[in-house]
C-alpha cells in the first residue's frame, strides 16, 4: 500500500495534490492506496473522494517526518527539494525517484508535477467530481472571464502576491482573444479584491461553489496557487487560460521558477511586462537558464537554526512594519 497524510496546515490544493499523486502512483503500480486523517480534507463538503484502504496506526508532528508507521508500512519517501539561497526560496523540479518507491511506502511532498499524474486525467477527472448541488455553471458563458484572485496571507508577502498590473495585463490580454469579455472575480478575499480592481464584481461564495465556478469557467485567469489548479486542469470547458509566469515568485524572478514544477501545458504564461509565453517557450528559457545559473548544483535547504523569543518577536515586528499598502495595488 502507497500512503500519504492530510494535515492541518495544507490548502486544499496541496492536499489533492498529495492525494491524487499517492492514487496515481499505487494504480500504476498495482498497490492498495491509503490517506492518513481523511477527515482532514478540506473539500468533503462538495467532492467525494475515495480515500482507499483504511491506515491503521502511525503518528507524527505536523508535517512530518513520522515518529511512527501505520502498520504495514514499511518505507518512508520525502521529495527532494531545491533551495535558491541568492532569492530564499525553493525552486524544486519533478522528482523521479517517487516513480522508485516499493509497495509499503509513505510518501509526502508537494508533488505538483503533471508528469506525475497527466497520463491519467480522465480517471481523476472522476475522482475529483463535484457535488451536483455546488456545480455552478452560472458564470460558465462565452462572454464571461474569471478571474481567481488570491488575497488572505499572500498580502503579507511582496515576492508572492500579485501586482494589479498583472491582472491589468491579463485582462488587456484577454480582450485580445474575445472583445466580448466581460471579468468576475472568484477570491477568497472579497474586501481585497474589490479595492484591487472595483470596477469588476467579486464573490466568495464558498470552497465547493468556488472551486466549481473555476472549473466550469470558459476564460480564466488565474493567481500562482495551488487552489486552482485541479478545476483548471480537470476543466471540460475552459478555452484559454492565463497564469502568472515563474508561479510563485513572479514579482521577483530573473528566470528561475518557484516551483520547478509549477510550469503546466496548455496555459499561457504572462510575465511581468504583460508578454505571454507558451509551455515550449518558458520551457526552452529554463532549460537555458539553469545551465547558465548551474541550477544542478543546489542543494536541499539547509536546517534552520532555532530562534529565540526576542528574536520571533523583532522579525515580526519587521515584517509587519514592511508591508507596504501601495505595493499591493501598484499599477
Amino acid at each position: 500500500m502507497i500512503i500519504t497524510e492530510l494535515y492541518n496546515g495544507q490548502g486544499l490544493g496541496n492536499q489533492l495534490w498529495s492525494y491524487v499523486v499517492t492514487r496515481t502512483i499505487a494504480l500504476d503500480k498495482g498497490f492498495e492506496f491509503g490517506i492518513m486523517c481523511p477527515n482532514k480534507f478540506k473539500g468533503k463538503s462538495f467532492l467525494e473522494l475515495d480515500f482507499g484502504s483504511k491506515v491503521k496506526g502511525g503518528q507524527g508532528p505536523e508535517g512530518g517526518p513520522p515518529i511512527s508507521m501505520p502498520e504495514s508500512i514499511s518505507h518512508y519517501f520525502v521529495e527532494k527539494d531545491t533551495w535558491y539561497e541568492k532569492y530564499y526560496c525553493d525552486i524544486r523540479d519533478y522528482d523521479p525517484e517517487l516513480l522508485k518507491i516499493e509497495d509499503n511506502t509513505k510518501i509526502e511532498g508537494y508533488f505538483q508535477s503533471e508528469y506525475f499524474i497527466q497520463h491519467r486525467k480522465s480517471e481523476i477527472r472522476s475522482w475529483l467530481r463535484v457535488k451536483t448541488e455546488f456545480d455552478c455553471y452560472k458564470f460558465s458563458k462565452d462572454d464571461i472571464c474569471i478571474l481567481n484572485i488570491r488575497g488572505g496571507e499572500y498580502k503579507w508577502n511582496q515576492d508572492l502576491i500579485l501586482r494589479k498590473k498583472y491582472w491589468i495585463d491579463a485582462i488587456s490580454n484577454m480582450l485580445q482573444i474575445n472583445k466580448s469579455l466581460n471579468f468576475v472575480i472568484i477570491t477568497d478575499d472579497v474586501k481585497y479584491a474589490q479595492a484591487l480592481l472595483p470596477q469588476y464584481p467579486a464573490y466568495h461564495f464558498d470552497i465547493g461553489k468556488d472551486y466549481s465556478i473555476v472549473k466550469n469557467a470558459k476564460y480564466l485567469i488565474l493567481a500562482n496557487s495551488s487552489f486552482s489548479f485541479f478545476p483548471a486542469w480537470t476543466s471540460e470547458t475552459v478555452k484559454y487560460i492565463i497564469a502568472p509566469k515563474y508561479w510563485a515568485r513572479h514579482n521577483i524572478s530573473d528566470g528561475f521558477w518557484a516551483c520547478a514544477f509549477n510550469l503546466y501545458r496548455d496555459w499561457m504564461w504572462q510575465d511581468k511586462t504583460g508578454a505571454l509565453f507558451s509551455f515550449d517557450e518558458c520551457m526552452t528559457e529554463y532549460e537555458v537558464y539553469k545551465k547558465e545559473k548551474e541550477l544542478n548544483k543546489l542543494g536541499a535547504r539547509p536546517p534552520k537554526e532555532p530562534k529565540s523569543s526576542l528574536e520571533i518577536a523583532y522579525q515580526r515586528l519587521l515584517n509587519f512594519a514592511s508591508k507596504n499598502k501601495n505595493f499591493l495595488f501598484d499599477k
